[in-house]
Parts: C-alpha cells; sequence; structure tokens
C-alpha cells in the first residue's frame, strides 16, 4: 500500500498534537522552529507530524531563503465537515422523531386525565 493510498485528513486529525500544529498555523504560516517551540517533543518529532500532515494535504510548506514555512490547508476538512454532516442529519432526525413521539405520550397523558 502507497503511502498516498493510506494517508489521509482523519489521520490528520486523529493526533492531538497534529491537530495543535494545525490551530497554530491556521491564521499564520510559521517556521518549523517556532512551531517546534511551542512543544515539549524533539524538533525531529514535531517535522514528521508536519510530514504528515503534508502527505494529507493539510498542510504546505515553502521555503524563504533557508527557512521553511508551514502553511494550513483547511479546505481539506472539508472533507471531514461531509462526512460528520451525514451524521448530524442522521441524529436530527432521530431526535425529531423521538421530539413527536414524546409530544403525542404526552398529549395522550394529558387527554386521559
Amino acid at each position: 500500500m502507497s503511502v498516498e493510498a493510506r494517508r489521509d485528513v482523519f489521520q490528520a486529525i486523529a493526533d492531538p498534537t497534529r491537530r495543535q500544529i494545525i490551530n497554530l498555523i491556521a491564521y499564520q504560516s510559521m517556521n518549523l522552529n517556532a512551531i517546534a517551540d511551542n512543544f515539549s517533543i524533539s524538533r525531529p518529532a514535531v517535522s514528521q507530524h508536519i510530514k504528515v500532515l503534508i502527505e494529507c494535504g493539510m498542510v504546505s510548506v515553502r521555503q524563504e531563503g533557508r527557512e521553511r514555512f508551514c502553511e494550513a490547508k483547511l479546505d481539506t476538512l472539508k472533507e471531514v465537515a461531509g462526512w460528520v454532516d451525514q451524521y448530524r442529519q442522521f441524529w436530527n432526525t432521530q431526535f425529531d422523531s423521538l421530539d413527536h413521539y414524546l409530544n403525542r405520550i404526552q398529549n395522550n397523558t394529558q387527554s386521559d386525565q
């Protein structure tokens, strides 16, 4: 199985450190050292997380002189939003049905009194 086949946005957001990295660079690009300064793990470990984010399409890196800046590609989160939305619709329908059922029971109980 190739790396492309097994990396997706869900893998990117599954790890808390990667979610924190995404939060850090969501509104401004940061160089690798600035990102690493926010964590108690090694710089190579942060680089590995960034590598996964790049492979998942959530981060791009641009070179400026000797520095590499990471930028978030948040449009990839649309895939997650779409996946979650199908379940949100399902549960909204279920709760609406429950609400109608409870209202019917309540009305029947009140009319029996």
